[in-house]
């Protein structure tokens, strides 16, 4: 096991010499990028993330987590970093129709696309909002697909734009949208397990795979082959569901080992010979095991990875031969599928058997073994099934192992009676195990260390320009031939003068292209073996050799060769042609092959003798041909001959030639290479290989220097002819110029001429502007003022509306206020009247009292007198009577006496409301006496605004100065009335408080007088009535308040000094709209600009 560290590399070798995978583990290469250094105590890794196969299968790329992208060729043993994205890769796909071209996933959601060969972004293609997880490329490599944990999207790799978009609910995300293999269908795999087909044209749904019944298998990875035909699930659980989605069903569920909880990845492994229905699929456990398993047999087969360094990610070449696992460590490492599978692809157990064998007899003189049996002979074929039994054919003589190899085994284990068996049995090898068997019969040395040697001198001379005489469309095919061609030459010297040998040796290097030591090893056994006696006569045909096929058919079919004869048809024509190119011209692949299994079976002589069993096989056309051209036609073209009769004929000649005719008496028995180094091949004449070789030197020499006098001679010729050519140009370029110069004169005159007429042109548009520009101005100007005026008449409507609408709220509020002030008239003569009716009501209250007074007063005396009366009357009486009469006296006196005790506290009473009345009553008629006096005033003033506005527009300046005056005499009246209303107010209140003081004082006294005059009598005296009213003073009639010393007066001017600032602001702004009216209309002249616009105009 080779490694390799890419730090600070950009390119190089991938490995120092061809890695040799044991069967063990297969691992070929381990590739790290270890960024460590000698001081540091640990590795430091730049991990590697994703890799993705090419479609040829012999190339990889590689992303790491820094955004290195690399490119791995296997093929021709190169690597090299390609791109540097910075930004971690996601996934990879390498399989586009542009072979040069590969896309790569970020983390940052984004999808570019670089060249390999430029190394130059193509095309960055963005629609995702998560890192994408997987990339899908159609068969064609047009289409992409492109799927995330949210969103699957379908691109166009041609015009990479987007054709289709794919959402699901959150609840619901995307596992896997991927298209299947060999057709129009995509499928779809989301988390609830469900799994859909769509047709990639219409993306209609074509049909959906059921799931089995029981727990959710909770899908995580799928896979299909090539062909399409199969659909593998695994997730988290042991079990992977494999369908077929041909008829669309679950074929069968493989339970894994017991260590695998969750599968992570599937790839199958495809095989050479397949036909693309891969059996065997690999499954990436979540222990980083990748075990492979038949999903036929439900067998695990091998497995890949180790516990301490566990694979995250796998890819498969598409031809199967190579296993690319990423590591949880970083590192790459690159797995050999056929190491791993040497041990599956073992040959069988021995199907044949030989259970009876009579009569064998041995030919030791030709250095042979041969087996001859009776027509009653069988050979009983044992296979799993059921037993069959063949008869072989008597006189059949079949090569057997050399007299040196008495055991008759080959190499790998192989049995050479066995192979014989099943080859006159099948009548060729199983194309599975065919090259498996060539090497064994071949016994080929496997020396790389002789191949290296030789390889690494590098082209032959010789075949240099092999590619001039023998154009190959495939590059590889073709360094593969030109390789293999240098290393026979390197080997011997004919070879490279050997002009056939392409010929030869191509279907061989077609066929083990792949394993070029193989190939280089099988035609050197060829040429060593079945080319015995060719070389002797370089650089002619080996006319011994041919000799020996003539004879052998003039022995068997002497009218064929007689008619050769007669048409000049000799060797070289009938027998050369077949011999120089193997019968490659003349078979197809299968037939060649079916060939070659017989000839590779058999003495070096069978070859010869298959020759002329063509020819007799063929006799029946080549008897018709007559012309030379035909025959030669005939023996490079294939024909309609049947192989297995040409086989089949060439063994009866084999056993019915005579010993002097037969070919193997010329040629030696089959020897294999030998191990360590190649064995030297000198049986060819080497004076003519030599003379050729420095004739051919010589000649080199001679072209390389006449190549060189003839390139010295053309670049002398072409300098002459330069000079020529620069002598003739500079009299041309002279003539051209005077004539350019006549030209040019002829041309500035006329772009004279063109610009005076343009300077013309332009100062009439200049004027033209000027005057369309004056125009442009008046007009705007115009515009401007007739704007102006607009504004101004809309300012002044407005203007007339508001003093319309404040006039309007004037008049309003005039109207308002003097229906507050009829109210309140209406208020205070209703008061009136109510204190007048209450002052009425109090009299007759008075007198009444008076009257019931009186009326009491005088029964009182009458009752006094009749008490005396009564008292002289009863003196008479006895004395009881007396004391119970003056007993009776004394109570009513005392009863009259609470009485008059009585009635004169609710007189007292009722005398200080009265006079508190009248006080009221006094005020009352006092402020209504100025409140008639003040809208006296103001209806003066309102009669004279009304005059105001009736005088004409000419004096309006006069009658506002008038009005101003007026409006501020009234001010200075309003303010003087005011302070005199305040100065009254006060005094009002300082006489109020003193005549209250002087009533109370007054009120003390007549309750005084009236206590001491109750004794005597219980009538007030009139002066104290009298008194009382006229010393009533001023007192406000609203005021409802109890306290004697309150100074503040009522007054009707409620709202009054918001009226009146109301109406100073509506007269200023009427006083400002007046002056700007008058102002406008005494401007008697227009602007000055406008004037000489017009003058202009």
């Amino acid at each position: 096991m080779q490694s390799l560290d890419v730090n600070k590399k950009d390119s190089g070798k991938i490995w120092h010499r061809k890695p040799i995978p044991s069967g063990d583990n297969g691992l070929m290469v381990e590739i790290q990028h270890d960024t460590s250094s000698a001081f540091s105590l640990q590795n430091r890794y730049v991990r590697f993330l994703h890799a993705a196969f090419d479609s040829t299968g012999d190339r990889f790329v590689a992303g790491d987590h820094q955004g290195n992208i690399y490119v791995f060729d296997l093929l021709r043993n190169r690597f090299q970093l390609v791109q540097k994205t910075g930004t971690a890769c996601t996934a990879l796909a390498f399989t586009l129709r542009r072979r040069t071209e590969f896309l790569v996933a970020l983390s940052d959601c984004s999808l570019k696309c670089y060249d390999t060969d430029t190394r130059e972004l193509v095309s960055w293609m963005k629609g995702h909002t998560t890192p994408i997880h997987t990339i899908s490329i159609h068969a064609s490599g047009r289409y992409a697909l492109t799927t995330s944990n949210d969103i699957a999207q379908l691109w166009d790799l041609d015009t990479f734009e987007r054709k289709r978009k794919l959402n699901v609910r959150q609840s619901v995300g995307i596992l896997k949208v991927f298209f299947l293999p060999l057709s129009n269908t995509i499928m779809t795999c989301f988390k609830d397990d469900s799994i859909f087909a769509w047709e990639s044209d219409t993306l209609q749904c074509k049909y959906q795979l059921t799931i089995p019944a029981g727990q959710k298998p909770a899908y995580k990875s799928f896979a299909t082959p090539k062909d399409g035909r199969l659909l593998v699930a695994g997730g988290k659980s042991r079990f992977i569901h494999i369908w077929a989605l041909d008829t669309r069903r679950l074929l069968r569920i493989i339970e894994l080992p017991n260590k695998v909880k969750v599968v992570k990845q599937l790839e199958f492994l495809p095989e050479s010979f397949d036909g693309g229905s891969s059996q065997v699929v690999g499954v990436l456990s979540q222990d980083g095991i990748m075990r492979f398993v038949n999903v036929n047999t439900c067998k695990l087969l091998f497995d890949i990875g180790t516990l301490d360094d566990r694979i995250h990610h796998v890819t498969v070449s598409s031809h199967g031969r190579f296993i690319v696992a990423v590591t949880e460590s970083g590192k790459t490492n690159i797995y050999s599928a056929q190491a791993l599978t040497a041990e599956l692809n073992k040959p069988p157990p021995p199907l044949v058997k030989a259970m009876s064998c009579k009569d064998k007899s041995a030919d030791l003189s030709r250095s042979r073994m041969l087996r001859s049996v009776t027509p009653k002979d069988t050979v009983t074929v044992t296979t799993k099934d059921k037993k069959k039994t063949r008869m072989i054919e008597p006189g059949m003589k079949v090569r057997t192992p050399t007299f040196e190899d008495e055991t008759c085994e080959l190499p790998e284990g192989l049995n050479m009676d066995r192979l014989i068996s099943i080859l006159k049995g099948y009548g060729e090898y199983p194309s599975k195990y065919r090259m498996f068997i060539w090497r064994s019969l071949l016994r080929l040395p496997e020396n790389h260390a002789a191949y290296s040697s030789l390889t690494d001198k590098g082209t032959h001379i010789a075949w240099a320009n092999v590619h001039e005489q023998y154009p190959i469309k495939s590059r590889k095919l073709l360094r593969v031939l030109q390789r293999t061609l240098s290393g026979l030459a390197h080997w011997s010297a004919i070879f490279g003068e050997t002009d056939y040998l392409p010929l030869l040796g191509f279907p061989f290097i077609k066929l083990f292209q792949n394993n070029q030591l193989v190939c280089f090893e099988v035609i050197a056994t060829i040429l060593l073996n079945w080319c015995q006696h060719w070389f002797e006569f370089f650089p002619n045909p080996p006319i011994n050799v041919l000799s020996m096929v003539e004879n052998v058919l003039a022995y068997h079919d002497k009218e064929l060769l007689q008619h050769f004869i007669r048409y000049n048809v000799t060797t070289q024509i009938y027998a050369w042609p077949l011999m120089e190119t193997l019968f490659s011209e003349v078979l197809t692949k299968d037939e060649w092959l079916k060939l070659w299994d017989n000839v590779f079976s058999n003495h070096p002589s069978f070859f010869l003798i298959t020759i002329v069993s063509y020819c007799i096989c063929s006799r029946q056309p080549l008897l018709q041909c007559i012309d030379k051209e035909d025959f030669e036609y005939f023996f490079h073209h294939r024909n309609s001959v049947d192989i297995g009769a040409v086989i089949k004929e060439a063994y009866h000649l084999q056993d019915t030639t005579p010993d002097d005719v037969h070919p193997v008496r010329m040629l030696d028995d089959f020897k294999p290479l030998t191990k360590g180094q190649y064995p030297v091949f000198n049986k060819y004449p080497k004076f003519i290989v030599d003379y050729q070789a420095q004739e051919r030197e010589r000649i080199r020499q001679d072209e390389m220097e006449y190549l060189r006098q003839r390139q010295a001679a053309m670049e002398l010729k072409k300098e002459t002819e330069k000079r020529q050519q620069e002598e003739t140009a500079w009299y041309r370029q002279q003539e051209l110029i005077k004539d350019a110069e006549e030209e040019r004169r002829k041309l500035l005159m006329e772009e004279e001429q063109k610009l005076v007429d343009q300077r013309v042109r332009l100062n009439a548009m200049k004027r033209e502007l000027r005057i369309k520009e004056m125009q442009l101005i008046d007009a705007a100007r115009r515009k401007f003022v007739h704007h102006e005026k607009q504004q101004r008449e809309t300012e002044l409507k407005r203007l007339d509306e508001e003093l319309a609408r404040k006039v309007m709220l004037r008049e309003q509020e005039t109207k308002s206020a003097m229906e507050d002030v009829d109210i309140k008239n209406m208020e205070l003569y209703a008061q009136k009247k109510m204190l007048e009716q209450e002052l009425a009501r109090i009299q007759s209250e008075a007198d009444y009292h008076r009257r019931v007074d009186y009326d009491a007063k005088r029964k009182q005396h009458e009752l006094e007198e009749r008490a005396q009366q009564r008292v002289m009357d009863q003196e008479r009486e006895t004395e009881h009577d007396l004391r119970k009469g003056v007993q009776r006296t004394v109570a009513q006196a005392e009863q009259l006496h609470s009485d008059a005790q009585m009635r004169k506290e609710t007189e007292v009473r009722g005398r200080l409301d009265d006079i508190e009345r009248e006080l009221k009553s006094v005020e009352l008629a006092r402020h209504n006496d100025q409140n008639r006096q003040m809208e006296e005033e103001i209806q003066d003033l309102m009669r004279r605004l009304e005059e105001g506005k009736l005088e004409t527009a000419m004096d309006e300046q006069e009658q506002y100065n008038k009005f101003k005056a007026l409006s501020e005499v009234a001010e200075r009246r309003r303010l003087q009335l005011l302070q005199e209303e305040a100065t009254l107010a006060r005094e009002h209140a300082e006489e109020l408080r003193n005549s209250m003081d002087a009533s109370f004082e007054r009120l003390r006294d007549i309750r005084t007088q009236h206590v001491e005059n109750s004794v005597t009598s219980p009538l007030l005296p009139e002066n104290v009535r009298t008194n009382g009213i006229t010393s009533t003073d001023n007192t406000c009639l609203n005021n409802l308040s109890s306290s004697p010393d309150s100074d503040v007066p009522f007054t009707l001017d409620r709202g009054r000094k918001t009226f009146e600032r109301r109406e100073q602001e509506l007269l200023r702004e009427v006083r400002d709209m007046r002056r700007k009216l008058a102002s406008e209309s005494r401007r008697a002249k227009p602007p000055p600009d406008y004037i000489s616009d017009d003058d202009e105009e």
